[in-house]
């Protein structure tokens, strides 16, 4: 199933997306996942609807944004790292959400400001020390777009990264969350600046995969449905600036689309 989260009148809603002969609709509501305390599902009629006439939100509310550094042997090494042993954790503030269309706005505190595209795992059930022979698959919803956008600057001066990556508006994310795609058999993850690719990799380069890091960040902390996995960037990282516009494709799941503004 596909689905997205959309603005109306009633609220904020989940819809069921389908593909009608290449166009993708709004087929019917779908009743708010639990970590979405404030959605109610609307008591009215839905008419199905063109996906593209319909203001998307972010189409996950996650209580914790748990992402991966240098998951990509290539993006570690343009930016002088050894390839990690294991998974290297960093946590990114809920608060930096914003959806598909939404401005990414530069701090003035940082002078370089990258995009880093990425595949997302949609955590929908409660995991604790998940197995190591245990199927990881019914712990996960789906799948969705992230982009990593992080003050390059204040990532390297502050030693730690929770403020270069937790600024609001540095974790751009959909369009709709899928789980109708296999990271394993290898989904193209690409980066556009005005246009111009900068980032082209596959999800068969992660160093470590999707169910490696849904057990090894389970040993540590309970992952809750809604909660985040941006699974790490290929290369190809840059600077971005006002009056740009970035784009993030990920195969199987569409286009993550934003502006830059100062």
């Amino acid at each position: 199933m596909r689905y997205c989260r959309f603005e109306t009148q009633a609220g904020p809603q989940y819809g069921e997306v389908v593909d009608r002969t290449g166009t993708l609709w709004i087929e019917r509501l779908l009743p708010p996942f639990e970590e979405d305390g404030w959605a109610r599902l609307a008591s009215a009629p839905f008419e199905p609807v063109p996906l593209g006439t319909v203001k998307l939100l972010a189409p996950v509310v996650p209580r914790k944004i748990v992402c991966i550094g240098r998951n990509y042997r290539e993006h570690a090494a343009e930016l002088g790292n050894e390839v990690p042993k294991e998974p290297l954790l960093f946590l990114k503030a809920p608060s930096s959400v914003i959806a598909p269309g939404e401005a990414i706005r530069i701090p003035a505190l940082s002078k370089r400001v990258d995009f880093e595209g990425e595949l997302a795992v949609v955590i929908g059930k409660r995991a604790t020390k998940v197995g190591a022979e245990e199927d990881v698959r019914p712990y996960i919803r789906g799948y969705t777009i992230v982009n990593d956008v992080t003050a390059r600057d204040l990532q390297k001066s502050d030693g730690q990264w929770s403020r270069a990556k937790g600024f609001d508006t540095f974790c751009p994310m959909g369009p709709l969350v899928t789980d109708e795609v296999d990271p394993e058999a290898g989904l193209t993850v690409e980066t556009r600046l005005n246009g111009e690719v900068k980032q082209h990799g596959s999800t068969r380069d992660l160093i470590f995969g999707v169910a490696a890091l849904v057990r090894y960040i389970s040993a540590a902390m309970t992952l809750l449905p809604g909660d985040l996995i941006p699974t790490g960037t290929p290369a190809g990282v840059a600077a971005m600036l006002p009056g740009d516009r970035v784009e993030v494709s990920v195969e199987g799941i569409g286009v993550l689309g934003n502006s830059v503004q100062g």
